[in-house]
């Protein structure tokens, strides 16, 4: 089993940045590859961004891409979400996944291919 426990979000003016955590325990941090998906209110959840096992490979969403950086740090088994530019359509609760993976090298951009979601964390952009 995994546990997942985001924090960081909040209320931000557009233009702004902030930076999502994820802490990850119960099993070994470098076993799986993670990702961040978000749901906007009223609507499906989305994939934002998908970092490989070891790091070194990442995915985005075309909405996302040059404005959210993806990163993880094993020290603290820990996963990030650096949002910058942020815009009013962010606005969306946040969730990370995490999914257990042979490939070292392979990003999971799916939400079916994750097993295992945090609780998320509410992220609003004002106008």
């Amino acid at each position: 089993q995994v546990q997942l426990v985001e924090s960081g979000g909040g209320l931000v003016q557009a233009g702004g940045s902030l930076r999502l955590s994820c802490a990850a325990s119960g099993r070994t941090f470098s076993s799986y590859a993670m990702g961040w998906v978000r749901q906007p209110p009223g609507k499906e959840r989305e994939f934002v961004a998908a970092i490989s096992r070891g790091g070194r490979n990442t995915n985005y969403a075309d909405s996302v891409k040059g404005r959210f950086t993806i990163s993880r740090d094993s020290t603290k088994n820990t996963e990030y979400l650096q949002m910058n530019s942020l815009k009013p359509e962010d606005t969306a609760v946040y969730y990370c996944a995490a999914t257990f993976r042979s490939s070292w090298y392979v990003v999971y951009s799916a939400m079916n291919e994750y097993d295992y979601w945090g609780q998320g964390t509410q992220v609003t952009v004002s106008s």
